[in-house]
This record gives C-alpha cells, structure tokens and sequence, in this order.
C-alpha cells in the first residue's frame, strides 16, 4: 500500500509478479480505486487481465518511481481510466 504524503489517503497498492523468489520482478502500482473488496474471497480484487497488467505501468525493486510528480501519477490512472485520488 502506498499512502500520498499530501492528503493521507491510500493511493496505490503495490502488486509484484514475474521474476523468480524475488529475482527479476517488477511492481505495479494499481491506483486504489481499481481494487474492490469481494467479501466472499475476504481479500481485494482487480477486473483486469493479466496482459492488461503486463502492459501497465512498473517500476523494478533498484528504481526510485517519481511519487509526488502528478504528471507521473497522472500517466498511472489514465492507463487504468481510474480518476486521480487528488481530483
């Protein structure tokens, strides 16, 4: 998860797939709003697809993704249609 400094609000959970025992994978940041809470699985859900999330925007575990630049963010909730949390 991955709370905006700013407002305090969750903005993104964080998902990592690909790789190997950590080796080789990348993270995704999914703005929160694209997660529902399916009460019968007890856990969040996302509808999309799994090339849907391998053509989306990631970042590896070395970089330093651009968090507070809201051109950068904003890159992140147009690839899902999902509105900005700061709108």
């Amino acid at each position: 998860m991955m709370i905006d400094k700013r407002s305090g609000k969750v903005a993104y959970a964080i998902m990592s797939f690909g790789g190997f025992l950590g080796v080789g994978e990348d993270y995704h940041p999914l703005p929160w709003n694209t997660l529902k809470y399916d009460t019968r699985q007890g856990g969040y859900v996302v509808g999309l697809t799994r090339e849907q999330l391998e053509g989306a925007p990631t970042y590896a575990r070395t970089e330093t993704p651009a968090w507070g630049d809201r051109a950068y963010e904003k890159s992140i909730h147009d690839y899902y249609g999902a509105a900005p949390y700061w709108a």
